[in-house]
């Protein structure tokens, strides 16, 4: 758990920026620790606390939040705080609206927001966030409200739910802060946009009993999933339910819809590579929508692994050099013969761990190679590929 920042830090560090600065040049690493708290404590007395973990959240945050340089954060605060890349992805698609965030938080979603939305305004219960918000983001109103108490008119409600406390996760929808549940009633009817954790069962809402229809968009970049994201009213589209957005830090993007079709060859031997699709397309529900896309199809129809005779573009998959039973004895001896001295362990469908797996299998050769092993029928499979290969670059920016 952070330290514990109250209004009077804040107002400090905002009014002495040259402390921070100053602390800024001490390195702070594990090995150095004690005796630079020692160096900045003899200086600066009680507020050596209060000075570290700001630098401390600052370094943490260049990469996450390049612009948030001179930001001030809560450790929680920061966990949460959205990839600058996602969030300018959700800010295009509110490019133009008036948009209200009520969980402004210290202030992520406003510093991106400000750049596309007519008009933006925060709010939060939590005063400290507040006062760091007012310095991350000046310019932009932020008021000290509950969001289960509406406070603004026609405005696209914005809202991110805390999903941790001291640090932990949350998982229940209802164990939220604010709850799940009370924010979908409280703004029935609204134009809503709820960020969640990318492991949300959008289905322990029960949406339909409500007599609500959301747009379920789960976002991943460079190949990890960040969000799932669910649009109500005239912020989604109405035509889909279930959408991956899959952004790289080089610009470059796609996404894949419900509404494409799903049709897809059954029945069929392996081709000569398997794609392990996009962890967005994984969790959007949309495997089926995307190996007709790119003429694959399953290798299982309950498991996620695909494969085709070609790989699709921006996508990294594996050649298949040998199909095999899945025993350890039979593994190591072919790869062993392969002389395989490096080996990617890809796992669906089993109960593998692939960290447990790799030492038994004594690689002792020279060659990098991969190793799927899945689930087909009640088989299971163990797949020699080569290493993980890349398929042709687009030649477009979007999709």
């Amino acid at each position: 758990m952070g330290y514990a920042f109250d209004v009077h830090d804040v107002a400090h560090l905002s009014a002495r920026p040259e402390e921070l600065t100053e602390v800024d040049g001490y390195s702070l690493t594990p090995a150095s620790l004690v005796s630079d708290i020692g160096r900045i404590r003899a200086t600066f007395g009680d507020r050596t606390a209060a000075l570290v973990e700001t630098v401390t959240l600052r370094r943490r945050a260049r990469v996450k939040l390049p612009f948030a340089s001179s930001w001030l954060f809560t450790d929680d605060a920061l966990q949460q705080s959205t990839t600058e890349l996602v969030s300018r992805h959700r800010a295009e698609r509110l490019r133009g609206r008036r948009v209200h965030d009520v969980t402004c938080s210290i202030g992520t979603e406003l510093h991106i927001l400000r750049d596309t939305a007519e008009m933006v305004v925060g709010s939060d219960l939590d005063p400290v966030r507040l006062v760091m918000a007012q310095h991350n983001v000046p310019g932009v109103a932020v008021l000290r409200a509950d969001a289960l108490t509406p406070t603004t008119r026609d405005t696209v409600v914005v809202a991110d739910p805390g999903r941790r406390a001291g640090g932990r996760r949350r998982h229940d929808p209802a164990a939220l802060e604010p709850p799940l549940p009370a924010l979908l009633d409280v703004y029935a009817g609204r134009d809503l946009v709820v960020k969640c954790a990318p492991g949300l069962d959008v289905d322990s809402l029960d949406l339909d009993a409500r007599g609500v229809r959301a747009e379920v968009e789960v976002v991943s970049l460079d190949g990890g999933v960040r969000e799932a994201c669910l649009w109500f009213g005239g912020v989604a589209d109405a035509s889909v339910r279930r959408r991956a957005t899959v952004l790289r830090s080089d610009g470059t993007q796609w996404t894949l819809t419900d509404t494409e079709p799903d049709d897809i060859d059954e029945d069929r031997e392996p081709g000569r590579y398997i794609v392990d699709p996009d962890g967005a397309v994984v969790r959007a529900g949309l495997v089926r929508h995307y190996a007709a896309r790119h003429r694959l199809w399953q290798l299982d129809p309950r498991i996620a692994h695909l494969t085709g005779d070609a790989l699709p573009a921006d996508t990294t998959g594996f050649e298949i050099v040998e199909r095999l039973p899945f025993t350890e004895k039979i593994l190591r001896k072919r790869l062993a013969e392969w002389d395989c001295g490096s080996l990617e362990i890809l796992v669906r469908g089993i109960d593998v761990d692939p960290a447990v797996l790799r030492p038994r299998l004594d690689l002792r050769g020279s060659r990098p190679m991969s190793l799927v092993i899945t689930r087909i029928g009640r088989t299971a499979a163990a797949f020699v590929c080569g290493p993980r290969t890349s398929g042709a670059q687009p030649d477009q920016r979007n999709e």
